[in-house]
């Protein structure tokens, strides 16, 4: 029996364990990257850890996210990481270079290595045939220490792509598919590999806009086979050194297998507020709406700017919609600059952001109050854009540009003949906003510069014997971590500063939550299904742990989330009976006797609820190496105790 695409890229990185699904694995790490909201966290991580030099092949740090310095706290927290990079041997992506993932495919990625990062989207490398998978950010400080990166091991999903997607369909249009078919917990515990005639259809940004929008269908990650389109792109990109060719073997075995006929598809939106809440476009009708924005790491490569700029040509964004556009790296604004494309844009009347995440983490641009909002963005949470109360459509940047222009929801097949795009054949390069670290001798004197507003990661402690608290907040399914920690220009200039940021947990649901934790000193929170889906970002484990939050019992978790809270020394417990999720009500006392005794070898938990006088068994499926997480109260503890 042959293996996968993703198996073969995993046997050659094992470092412990078997290939057998769910059992746990550790994967040795080629290269890595962070981002700034997530980022100073984990690079406080690896101070806290004493690594003199990064281990990894390549690390880059990058500044793509909290870019709107209407403060010293960002601008001080852009210090801080270029301090640590240039010292530590990190290349570093200064502010304007571009967006992590979009820069990375352009410049680093490697098919056939291995790439962790400290923000969910990193999967956009699979569009360039790497295992690139998200993580938090202390697994990814673990990592480029030369540490290795625990997962269980993924089932294998293959999605045939069978004919071409027709004129005016998109790259987009696939993933909202894939995400109708399969929803937001389609992908949990599985690798989506693509696969058939069709692939050969798609050029790299457009595998790339699939795999990054893998993440919301909780997947370790997504990949495409690295072939001859591949090798066309690393060469357009003076990189074909860098090609290596990789496929799944023919007789490899799947644990399912998804058939998507390109040719049957057309145009697609996600409503409000879930991204596989898909419909067509021509289903949704002609709604009014008031804001396109275009850009993101899933769609903002040159191709995608491209179709927009050829869209908008001549034309003028209607009088009651807002247009945006945020080219998604400085190759790509300076391409559209030197080729007149970024002309068609301004003289259309958009809205031209710098090349960053902007809106997509509500960095401004949020819709006004009830605003119908079109986005070529990932995600579509309640809250998400800055506005509470606005609807969030995720669509194609054809889909966008056409809406734009008529000022209602459009299909852009009603455009007429759609305008022929064509690859470069060879990018603008220049890498001058990269900044390469110092050497080894000189990094020796090189000082690591905080500012006011960093402060120190909290800490777990080790887990006693029993665990007598209240549950202090229940949540239904679905719960992601913008709403657990929310994102947007308000808060996230406070992602170093762990006790200020603690005011905003859980706020989207319960803004009284963060007032009860300080009053009880410690808690519980209980969970229905998925868990923590979303962002990859630890700050929606460790700002609970600064709250005094012992455990979370949910019907189930999401992967990243589930292990950010083991890493934090949260334990993450879940329903043996799911139907046990209404035998719990927010105020109850909850009872775990010999919790220690029973993470450090037991499967099954019993909580007690004192206040119903009830028993309820839980499950606690957890490696040898989470248990002792656990039971030393977090990983930085576990790593401190080993030395």
């Amino acid at each position: 029996m042959g293996y996968t695409l993703s198996q073969k890229i995993i046997k050659a990185h094992l470092v412990s364990g078997d290939m057998t699904p769910g059992s746990e694995i550790g994967l040795r790490i080629d290269q890595t990257l962070t981002q700034d909201a997530t980022g100073t966290m984990a690079y406080l991580q690896l101070e806290a850890m004493n690594i003199p030099r990064v281990q990894t092949e390549l690390s880059v740090a990058y500044i793509d996210h909290n870019t709107l310095q209407n403060g010293f706290e960002n601008a001080d927290d852009h210090r801080f990481i270029q301090s640590v990079a240039v010292k530590r041997g990190i290349r570093f992506s200064r502010p304007g270079n571009g967006i992590c993932h979009q820069v990375h495919l352009e410049r680093f990625g490697i098919p056939g290595k291995t790439l962790l990062g400290s923000d969910s989207h990193t999967p956009t490398g699979g569009g360039i045939g790497m295992l690139a998978m998200g993580a938090g950010g202390l697994d990814v400080a673990v990592a480029m220490g030369g540490g290795t990166y625990y997962i269980p091991m993924p089932e294998t999903v293959k999605i045939n792509l069978t004919g071409k997607l027709p004129p005016w369909v998109a790259a987009k249009d696939i993933i909202l598919e894939v995400l109708r078919r399969m929803s937001v917990k389609g992908g949990l515990g599985k690798i989506i590999e693509y696969a058939g005639e069709g692939i050969k259809t798609l050029s790299v940004p457009e595998r790339a806009t699939i795999t990054n929008m893998g993440a919301e269908l909780g997947a370790t990650t997504s990949i495409f086979p690295s072939d001859e389109i591949t090798r066309a792109f690393l060469k357009a990109q003076d990189r074909e050194k860098d090609f290596v060719q990789l496929e799944a073997d023919p007789d490899a075995v799947y644990n399912e297998e998804l058939t998507i006929d390109l040719s049957a598809l057309t145009p697609l939106a996600a409503m409000p507020h879930m991204p596989d809440n898909v419909k067509t476009v021509e289903e949704i009708g002609n709604i009014n709406i008031d804001q396109v924005c275009i850009g993101s790491c899933t769609n903002s490569s040159l191709f995608d700017m491209l179709k927009v700029a050829a869209i908008l040509k001549g034309k003028t964004v209607a009088p009651n919609v807002s247009l945006s556009i945020a080219p998604g790296s400085k190759q790509v604004l300076a391409m559209l600059a030197e080729n007149g494309a970024l002309a068609d844009m301004i003289n259309a009347g958009a809205r031209i952001l710098e090349s960053a995440c902007g809106p997509c983490i509500g960095m401004g641009q949020s819709p006004n109050s009830k605003g119908i909002s079109l986005r070529t963005f990932n995600r579509n949470f309640e809250g998400r854009s800055g506005t509470a109360d606005a609807g969030i459509y995720l669509v194609s940047p054809e889909t966008a540009a056409a809406s734009a222009i008529s000022g209602v929801l459009t299909d852009p097949r009603t455009l007429g003949e759609m305008p022929e795009i064509k690859m470069p054949l060879h990018f603008e390069i220049n890498d001058n906003m990269v900044e390469m670290p110092l050497g080894e001798k000189e990094a020796e004197n090189a000082k690591v510069i905080y500012g006011p507003n960093i402060k120190a990661v909290p800490l777990g402690h080790k887990l006693e014997a029993t665990i007598k608290t209240d549950v202090l907040l229940k949540v239904g399914d679905n719960i992601t971590t913008d709403h657990i920690m929310p994102a947007g220009s308000k808060i996230l200039p406070f992602r170093s500063n762990v006790p200020y940021l603690s005011q905003f947990c859980f706020g989207v649901c319960d803004k009284s939550f963060p007032e009860r934790c300080k009053k009880a000193g410690s808690g519980i929170i209980v969970g229905g299904s998925n868990y923590g889906q979303g962002s990859s970002r630890e700050h929606a484990a460790l700002v609970p742990l600064y709250l005094g939050i012992r455990a979370v019992i949910a019907v189930s978790f999401a992967r990243m989330h589930k292990a950010n809270l083991i890493n934090s020394g949260i334990i993450p417990l879940v329903f043996a009976n799911p139907d046990d999720y209404n035998g719990i009500d927010e105020g109850d006392t909850l009872e775990l006797s010999g919790i220690d005794d029973a993470i450090a070898g037991a499967d099954k938990v019993t909580v007690n609820n004192i206040t119903k006088n009830t028993k309820i068994t839980l499950n606690a499926e957890f490696s040898e190496r989470a248990r002792k997480i656990l039971l030393a109260g977090g990983l930085l503890n576990y790593t401190a105790n080993r030395e």
